[in-house]
């Protein structure tokens, strides 16, 4: 199979051992990954970011080839049992493939809001389950294969190294989507030198002669390399999965969802909901076949038909969103920003809703996004040097030692537009 790929060119999986990726390709459950968008409401914020988990998925498959290349370059070195086998990148590339098989629509926000099982957990149960068609090809290869491959899924295998490369600081998973990412949106410095990076890896040290090594970095040319893939990390953050217009909008699609939940639990119909959403507001859990039948376009037409809903809240919320008459939102610094007080400035922009009289909770939020930039921690990434001297990311580099351990965050209050100018008034020191 060869494909032409907007990140990664020309694409092809055509030996013996990529002919797994083939028949998943065939499967309803990775077919229905070009039904889920990979940013979610991104594209309210930047016009090209409507690419598809499928195509990431593609894309991350794609890039576990090449680091297998690198891998089998270098394995010499391990004894027999250590090396990239034929079963074992079987594995791994089937881990790449469905390693995001779970996500509900709109990506991580569906599960925060009607609850249930979280999307790597709906991952096990798709690879698991004896009616998925995914399960039945890997389980005609080989019927352990299903176990194994969710298992690398979440990180875990014989072979640390490969465990780390499919769920790490540097995985396949976020190799493709920091690149694809940063293409659909035209974040020029979201991109980093993949080439360079793949041709950087090494095996770090073992803790014993009995146990793989881990992934690590050559400290002769892979500094700069992993330098640039970790602040195109922080950049993506700062500029795409922490924008102002991306957070109002899962502010609103939060509001809308957890409304709707609240009426389907009552017992209110609301038209043109799909049956999943129902029976989790009812439930609290749904069964696999009907979470599957989920996906961005069923939830957009749910969507859609709750703008004639009779509970107004919801119709309101609804009407707004489909039109792009986004809530608005104001960052807060220094004092304010401290936990006491945006405590204070929630209190104050919820009274000034009171009295325009809509509802505080609804219609005025306080939205938080955070994440650690670099967290060599939980998962050290270690650079190694020719005299076999082994070092963290943190000692061998100034900016990464600065970032270690830091985390990054946006504070806003979100908001109805027509309170923007009161709250600014309310908020003056």
């Amino acid at each position: 199979m060869i494909l032409r790929d907007p990140v990664h060119g020309l694409v092809s999986f055509e030996r013996k051992e990529e002919e797994i990726i083939v028949m998943l390709l065939e499967t309803r459950e990775v077919q229905r990954l070009r039904r889920i968008r990979q940013l979610g409401l991104a594209s309210f914020a930047y016009p090209g970011a409507d690419h598809t988990r499928f195509s990431h998925a593609v894309g991350a498959t794609f890039v576990m080839t090449r680091l297998l290349m690198r891998l089998r370059s270098i394995d010499q070195t391990l004894p027999y049992w250590q090396r990239v086998t034929t079963e074992r990148a079987r594995e791994a590339l089937a881990a790449a493939l469905l390693h995001d098989l779970g996500h509900g629509p709109f990506s991580h926000l569906f599960e925060q809001v009607l609850g249930g099982e979280h999307h790597e957990a709906w991952t096990r149960r798709v690879l698991l389950d004896d009616s998925t068609d995914v399960h039945r090809v890997l389980k005609g290869l080989d019927p352990q294969l299903p176990e194994r491959v969710a298992e690398l899924v979440f990180g875990r295998h014989e072979l640390s190294y490969l465990a780390r490369a499919v769920s790490g600081t540097f995985d396949v998973d976020r190799c493709d989507y920091l690149l694809r990412d940063a293409h659909a949106t035209g974040v020029g410095y979201g991109r980093f030198d993949l080439d360079w990076l793949l041709r950087s890896l090494t095996f770090g040290v073992p803790d014993s002669d009995t146990v793989a090594p881990p992934l690590a970095i050559d400290g002769r040319k892979g500094i700069p390399a992993i330098e640039s893939f970790l602040l195109a990390r922080l950049f993506m953050f700062q500029q795409v999965y922490f924008h102002k217009t991306e957070r109002s909008c899962e502010w609103m699609l939060t509001k809308i969802l957890d409304r709707a939940r609240v009426l389907l639990a009552e017992g209110t119909r609301l038209p043109g909901t799909p049956p999943a959403i129902a029976t989790l507001a009812r439930d609290g859990s749904v069964s696999l076949g009907e979470y599957l039948d989920l996906d961005d376009p069923q939830l957009w037409v749910a969507l859609s038909s709750w703008r004639d809903a009779h509970d107004t809240l919801l119709a309101d919320l609804v009407t707004r969103l489909h039109a792009r008459r986004l809530f608005k939102t104001y960052e807060l610094f220094g004092e304010q920003a401290e936990p006491r007080g945006r405590l204070e400035a929630l209190d104050r922009a919820r009274d000034v809703a009171r009295a325009a009289g809509l509802d505080p909770e609804i219609y005025v939020g306080l939205d938080i996004a955070s994440t650690v930039v670099l967290d060599d921690a939980a998962d050290p990434l270690t650079i190694v040097f020719p005299d076999g001297a082994v070092r963290s990311l943190a000692e061998v580099s100034f900016l990464l030692g600065r970032l270690r351990g830091e985390r990054m965050e946006r504070i806003r209050l979100v908001f109805a537009p027509e309170l923007r100018d009161s709250i600014k008034r309310a908020l003056k020191p």
